[in-house]
């Protein structure tokens, strides 16, 4: 599948950054919201500090009220402060660190500009400052990385955890079996137009996998292993049985995965 970004609904248009890679898929997702015959927009997660990127980005957002950082990691919030420097407007994150002036962002917030509502979900467990951002008048969630368009996104432990992680799924899964949203803009990847059933998905995979982790430590403690496992060992240990199908170029994140649910099954 072909991502391109483009347009969706009345309100929101997507940005494709150039910086493609195994982990941010098709590159990262800058969304453009603003509410019909509005001249002011809000940009999601500017991205990368790409001059071409940033030069579209401004281009499509016209007269730019605020910016929004889903979280903390460089390629959503790297160009957050370079931007809205660029456009005078503020930056507006859970992270204080990544704030322009001072106003920040958390749970229960509704950012509204011009008519357009925009409502805060805290979202932690991809990264401890993970935010999701509702529009009501679309049905729609901007979730960043806390799911994706496609494939399921890491836990990026230690500042990752699973057991907010899942909680975050519960919360997103509540809000779409109520049809709050049904459609999801992620940070990376296409537009996800079932939103239950990708959630529906997303928790079913999360349960599937914190099995196959249980059954990997399980088969290595049974295992003879004269010189023992070194703690630290452990989790590339379970990351080879468990992801065994799976690129080895990807190891490196699954690991901070493994960690988290390792992590997870101790306070069980």
């Amino acid at each position: 599948m072909t991502w391109q970004g483009g347009t969706f609904g009345s309100r929101g248009e997507c940005v494709l950054a150039p910086n493609a890679s195994v982990m941010t898929l098709d590159g990262t997702n800058t969304w453009v919201l603003r509410e019909p015959d509005s001249s002011r927009s809000v940009v999601v997660d500017p991205g990368p500090s790409i001059l071409s990127h940033l030069d579209a980005v401004e281009s499509a957002a016209g007269e730019v009220a605020v910016v929004l950082l889903t979280h903390h990691h460089a390629d959503h919030a790297e160009a957050a402060r370079e931007f809205a420097e660029r456009v005078g407007c503020g930056v507006r994150a859970l992270d204080p660190a990544y704030r322009l002036g001072s106003e920040g962002l958390t749970e229960g917030d509704v950012v509204a500009v011009d008519g357009l509502e925009i409502r805060v979900v805290a979202t932690p467990g991809h990264s401890s400052d993970s935010l999701s951002f509702v529009l009501p008048a679309e049905g729609a969630c901007l979730t960043g990385d806390t799911v994706l368009g496609r494939g399921t996104t890491v836990v990026a432990h230690p500042d990752g955890q699973l057991g907010a992680y899942l909680d975050s799924l519960d919360r997103l899964h509540a809000l779409a079996a109520e049809q709050a949203i049904t459609t999801i803009w992620p940070g990376h990847g296409p537009v996800i137009d079932d939103a239950l059933g990708a959630l529906d998905y997303y928790r079913s995979h999360r349960q599937e996998r914190l099995e196959q982790v249980e059954a990997a430590v399980a088969t290595l403690r049974d295992a003879p292993h004269p010189e023992g496992i070194a703690v630290d060992e452990l989790p590339r240990r379970v990351v080879e049985i468990v992801y065994a199908d799976v690129d080895p170029v990807l190891w490196g994140a699954a690991e901070l995965s493994v960690r988290a649910q390792l992590a997870y099954l101790q306070t069980r």
